[in-house]
This record gives C-alpha cells, sequence and structure tokens, in this order.
C-alpha cells in the first residue's frame, strides 16, 4: 500500500510540473500596454528635436534604440499570446489524464503488477525449509529418547543426520537401527560410511568391519564394496584396490549409478584409462550430459576397434582398446580385442610390447 501511495504522489508531482507554467498569466497580458509607451516615446523624441531641444544625431540615436525596443516588445507579445486558451487546456488534459495512463501501460508491459510478495518469501524461503528440518529432527530426536527402541525412528534419522553434517549423531543413529532393526547388508554399509565420515574420510577398521560384514550378507553390495576398495587404497594396496573396482565395472549395469565414481576411483590408482582424448574432443564433451558423453566415448572406441582391423601392426591401439573396454565395463569385448590383437600382431617384438602392456594392465601377457 505504501508503495502505490509513493507512485501516486509522483505522477501528481509530475501533472504539476506541467500544469504549472500553462497556469501562470503570460507577461504580456501584465504588460499589455508596453508597445503603445514606446510609441509615445518615438513621438516625444519628434517633439524635443522641432522644438530644438535635441539636435538631429541625438533624435536619430534615441529613435533607433526606442524602435529597438518596441520591435523586441512586439515579438514578445505576439509569442505569448500564440498560447491560446485552448491549446492550454488541451495540454492541461493531456498532462492530467495522459501522463497516469502512459505509466500505467508502461508499468503493465514491464512491471510485475500482480506479483505479491513473493522475493520477500523467497529469500526466506530456504531459511524457512531448514528451520523446519531441524525441528522435525529434533521431535524425532525428542521421540526416541523416550522410545530408544523404536528401530524405524532410528532407520529414518541415520540419514537425515549424516547429510546435515551430524557424524557422530548419524553414527549413534546407525548403530541404533541394527541393533533394533537387525542385520541388513546395506544398513551395514550405511554405518560403515558414517564411522568414515566421522573418522575425516578415513575408513578406519570398525568402518572396515562393516563393510565387510555388508558384503557378507549380500557380495553385490556396492557402497560396501567400493569403500573395502578405499580402504585397501589408504593402506597403499592400490593393486588390490584396483582389482576390486575393476571387478565391479565388469559386473555393473552400464546405467549404475556409480560407474563414474568407481571410474574415477580406478583411474586414481593407476588402473586402466580410456583413451586420450584430443583438446578439441574435451572441450565438445563439456556441455554433454552423461548419456552424450558416454555415446560418444563408445562411438570413439568403436572407431579405434574399426582402424586397428585395417592395421593391426599398431601395439599401443590395442593397448588403448583393451584399456577402454575394461573401463567401459565391456569384460567380453576386451578378451575379443586381446585374441585379436595377438592374432594380427605378427612381428615377435611388438608381440613382445603387447605382452608386456597386457601385463601392465593386470591381464595374463
Amino acid at each position: 500500500m505504501a508503495l502505490w501511495f509513493v507512485f501516486a504522489l509522483m505522477t501528481v508531482a509530475a501533472v504539476f510540473a506541467v500544469l504549472w507554467p500553462l497556469g501562470r498569466t503570460p507577461r504580456a497580458d501584465r504588460d499589455g500596454r508596453e508597445t503603445a509607451v514606446y510609441k509615445d516615446q518615438l513621438a516625444e523624441v519628434e517633439r524635443d528635436k522641432a522644438a530644438g531641444l535635441i539636435g538631429p544625431r541625438e533624435a536619430e540615436a534615441a529613435r533607433v534604440e526606442i524602435s529597438r525596443r518596441l520591435l523586441a516588445a512586439s515579438e514578445a507579445e505576439a509569442g505569448t499570446t500564440s498560447v491560446s486558451l485552448p491549446f492550454r487546456r488541451f495540454v492541461a488534459v493531456v498532462a492530467l489524464a495522459g501522463l497516469p495512463l502512459i505509466a500505467a501501460g508502461f508499468y503493465l508491459e514491464l512491471g510485475s503488477p500482480t506479483l505479491g510478495d513473493f522475493p520477500l518469501a523467497e529469500r526466506t524461503r530456504s531459511v524457512a525449509a531448514t528451520d523446519r528440518l531441524d525441528k522435525l529432527v529434533a521431535q524425532v530426536e525428542a521421540h526416541l529418547e523416550k522410545n530408544p527402541a523404536d528401530g524405524r525412528g532410528w532407520d529414518v534419522l541415520a540419514p537425515v543426520l549424516l547429510k546435515l553434517g551430524r557424524f557422530d549423531d548419524a553414527v549413534r543413529a546407525y548403530r541404533n537401527a541394527v541393533t533394533y532393526n537387525g542385520e541388513k547388508a546395506s544398513r551395514h554399509a550405511d554405518f560403515g560410511e558414517a564411522l568414515a565420515a566421522a573418522a575425516g574420510g578415513v575408513v578406519t577398521a570398525d568402518a572396515k568391519n562393516e563393510f565387510e560384514r555388508a558384503i557378507a550378507l549380500d557380495p553385490e553390495e556396492a557402497k560396501a564394496r567400493y569403500f573395502v576398495g578405499l580402504a585397501a587404497e589408504q593402506d597403499g594396496r592400490k593393486d588390490e584396490a584396483a582389482t576390486i573396482w575393476r571387478g565391479m565395472l565388469d559386473k555393473a549395469p552400464r546405467d549404475a549409478p556409480w560407474r563414474e565414481l568407481v571410474q574415477s576411483a580406478l583411474l586414481r590408482v593407476g588402473g586402466p584409462a580410456m583413451p586420450k582424448l584430443s583438446e578439441e574432443t574435451i572441450a565438445a564433451a563439456k556441455d554433454m550430459n552423461a548419456g552424450d558423453r558416454d555415446t560418444m566415448i563408445r562411438g570413439m572406441v568403436d572407431r579405434l576397434a574399426t582402424r586397428l582391423k585395417e592395421n593391426g601392426d599398431d601395439v599401443e591401439g590395442w593397448l588403448k582398446l583393451v584399456r577402454a573396454y575394461m573401463v567401459l565395463g565391456d569384460t567380453d569385448k576386451a578378451k575379443t580385442a586381446l585374441a585379436d590383437a595377438r592374432h594380427a600382431v605378427k612381428d615377435p617384438e611388438r608381440l613382445r610390447q603387447l605382452n608386456d602392456g597386457l601385463k601392465n594392465l593386470g591381464l595374463d601377457g
């Protein structure tokens, strides 16, 4: 409401600024006899010249000056009287009605008259959401303090505490979840993740025990297998970590959400890498989504395989192809490429280089 009041005052001020000059009485209307005075002065100069009171030169100079003033006064009267009363009324109507209408038109086009208090609500929305979440967490915690054996409550609370960064509280919640809900592979894996997070990302002995327990319950538990590989990496057993992660990729579906994470971890420990991409290809891939990027990479790998069928002596190319298939999780294609490479490479020295490269990839040379 206050904003509209300010707008109204601004409109009134603009209209007043236009009407004020139109409402003033023209100077010529107040001084209508100015030209008559100058005409009388000219006549008086002629009379003084005839009576010998002034000389011809003085008379001529006086006539010139008075004539100049008379001409200026006549022009001023003509200019001010040209603004007629009907015209001033027309301008007044335009100022009173036109300015507000024009301003309203611009506001409707460029402004947001139907927008309420959304900007203020938007600024406070995230804070309000956080406050509501904190209140809900506090309510659940209060409930569990009174009902510590409510296993379902601990199951609900634990992941929320982990996401909020309350790692010690998350550890306690997961421990209670395991205690009151019984053993489950995913529950032990989550418990181990909380223990590792509380230790600053280090897979401690307790965390590793939880991951191993999860794998014992479900050998395909992805989170537990990844962290067991991470524990091996942190202990300096990079080959063991690479073996674990490579095994995950071999059995993983192509759309597994953790595939990219495991691939990055495998590269970190010196596992098989993808063929090196050109700067142009890297630049083109930056704006792609994961699906398009995967399609592009597989297209490159297929082109490499086609080229190697025509030029089978390219040992480095065969090694790149085998590495690519291993990273993509296409184990069968990697084995086929390995057999094709050994069949295509005839030179003994190149064959030795191929076998050495395959040994470095962890394959039988």
